[in-house]
């Protein structure tokens, strides 16, 4: 395993790190003892840092991790978000006394006197500038409640506004091979300013596997089945904001990329990590195989200049103009 600094924080967290949807709920059937086994299978492979949230399975995600990670709590490092318990729009949602409450419930489900990283999840551009929350969290901070706190983004907006408060210690953006975006400004800007990168659903929801066709389904409680369209949130949290269809489509013809590199999935993280801004990967997962696989991502060629120019032009002429929702 490699390591990698978080920001400014001190944090030494691994390239190939965990998120936690998938096993909390919203991807479809799971069970929470082949969780339990994936959880364990990658702190044995040397990952310390998960990512979670209160409304992952309504705080079940965060349950599985106190319980996996019982005893290594000094170097096995938790991130969970908050607000989406809530509603996002209210500014009450942003309390000292709503947000006291989140972080209060988090702490007592993850089993743990600090949170390493707390991150706003998701919020609307108005709430950040409005500024009243990054107060509670710092009040949160100076109580050893919470030891950082970050920001969970859906546009490159927010995140270069996110830049601009001094507390924000880490972002959490969408960013793969079908949503390059964020590379332009924001990464750059974040690495000077000592803010870390967390990069999620680094997959596009699975499409960046390759395993889909046209004909493929998801279960009805799989957000990839009742957020393809963005009715529940924002439709870039699902398939990178593109239409299904259109999505295998494009995974199909990349499938070059797997030449030499293990996987799509594992070609698609190694192109991540090739990116110098990053901090880690975050994919999800519901199995040990599927753990060791994202693993792989570790052990497999980066990719050439030629390759990266091929990759640009790919997305700039046949993606971004099908990517739908705030970006």
């Amino acid at each position: 395993m490699k390591y990698r600094e978080l920001g400014d924080t001190g944090l030494k967290v691994s390239e190939v790190s965990f998120g936690t949807w998938a096993i909390g709920g919203s991807w479809g059937v799971s069970s929470d003892e082949e969780a339990l086994r994936g959880l364990a299978a990658a702190m044995e492979a040397g990952v310390n840092f998960f990512d979670t949230a209160d409304v992952y399975g309504n705080g079940h995600a965060e349950e599985l991790l106190a319980q996996a990670t019982r005893g290594r709590e000094d170097d096995v490092y938790i991130a969970t978000k908050f607000c989406r318990a809530g509603d996002i729009h209210d500014p009450q949602t942003y309390s000292e006394r709503t947000v006291r409450a989140y972080c209060e419930n988090s702490l007592k489900r993850l089993n743990r006197e600090r949170i390493d990283l707390y991150q706003i999840h998701c919020p609307p551009l108005a709430i950040l500038q409005d500024g009243a929350v990054f107060e509670v969290l710092d009040k949160l901070k100076e109580e050893g409640k919470i030891r950082h706190y970050g920001v969970s983004v859906e546009t490159v907006e927010e995140g270069m506004f996110c830049l601009g408060v001094p507390g924000v210690k880490a972002l959490q953006v969408i960013f793969n091979l079908f949503r390059q975006k964020p590379a332009e400004e924001l990464f750059p800007r974040a690495k000077a300013n000592g803010t870390g990168i967390l990069v999620r659903l680094p997959l596009a929801s699975g499409l960046l596997t390759g395993k889909f066709t046209q004909a493929s389904t998801f279960a009805s409680d799989d957000h990839r089945h009742f957020n393809a369209n963005g009715e529940q949130f924002n439709v870039g949290e699902t398939f990178a904001g593109l239409p299904f269809a259109k999505g295998v489509e494009l995974a199909d013809e990349l499938r070059w990329i797997a030449e030499g590199r293990d996987s799509m999935a594992s070609a698609s993280m190694r192109w991540i990590l090739d990116n110098p801004n990053v901090t880690c990967v975050i994919p999800g997962f519901k199995s040990v195989q599927q753990v060791e696989a994202n693993l792989r991502t570790l052990e497999v060629p980066s990719f050439s200049e030629d390759e990266l120019s091929r990759l640009s032009e790919f997305y700039e002429a046949n993606v971004k103009s099908h990517i739908r929702g705030a970006y």
